[in-house]
């Protein structure tokens, strides 16, 4: 029964009970009608993003009809597509997090040769400061860098502190849970507090496609440290050359 001929048979109720009270299963039949009417009405805009993905929209969407017009036969219709936009949104946006956690670089360099090269870099901050010097905990950054002249090549950076790596050292690395131990080098350099990953490639290969990677290198100050890192969010096709 939609919602005219609910009214009209409300009416015509009213005009034969004269001064008696409308039958209210009437009056019921009609506001469920009405209310199903827009539920469907509200229902095409969840059906409209649904069908384009637009997982944030059709969530939105739905919420609206299934908490506003519950019980109807509309909000019943979409429920489980609902639940699945929500699913999903929920996952897109925390794959814009994660994505938004690196930053690359295109840096016009001067080669030795006297020639013009670009150098390509992805880097990103551990997701938690670090304590490297016995002082306040700083940032630890993790690059990932592709020079025309110096070739690949992956390390961590400090602001404070050092790595006690100059002669070499072992860096316990894990990846979504597995660990391995790597190489690490100090170079004898005092313009960035820096230490390589030596197998830049296989550090690589262990990111792409993982979700958390941590690595446990010495300092200077005495023991070792721990900087983790959020990579899910890690764009190959940013660093062409690494493939």
């Amino acid at each position: 029964m939609n919602v005219r001929h609910a009214t009209a048979l409300l009416a015509a109720a009213l005009i034969l009970a004269g001064c008696e009270k409308p039958d209210p299963k009437i009056a019921e039949a009609a506001q469920a009608a009405q209310k199903e009417q827009a539920a469907a009405a509200e229902a095409k805009n969840f059906d409209a993003a649904y069908a384009q993905q637009k997982w944030d929209m059709a969530a939105a969407y739905g919420e609206m009809v299934t908490s506003r017009y519950a019980g109807t036969p509309t909000a019943e219709r979409i429920r489980a597509q609902y639940e699945e936009a929500q699913g999903k949104a929920k996952a897109a946006r925390e794959q814009r997090r994660v994505e938004s956690l690196w930053s690359y670089m295109s840096t016009p360099v001067k080669l030795a040769k006297g020639k013009d090269g670009i150098q390509l870099s992805a880097s990103i901050y551990a997701k938690a400061n670090v304590e490297t010097d016995g002082g306040t905990p700083r940032p630890v950054q993790l690059i990932f860098r592709d020079h025309p002249d110096w070739g690949r090549s992956s390390y961590l950076v400090l602001q404070t502190g050092d790595f006690n790596c100059y002669g070499g050292c072992k860096l316990k690395v894990t990846v979504d849970g597995k660990t391995k131990t790597m190489a690490g080098s100090r170079p004898k350099t005092d313009e960035a507090i820096a230490m390589f990953v030596e197998d830049e490639r296989a550090l690589w290969k262990l990111v792409g496609g993982a979700k958390a990677l941590s690595i446990e290198f010495p300092v200077k100050a005495g023991g070792t440290r721990t900087a983790s890192f959020e990579v899910g969010g890690l764009k190959p096709e940013k660093m062409p050359g690494w493939k």
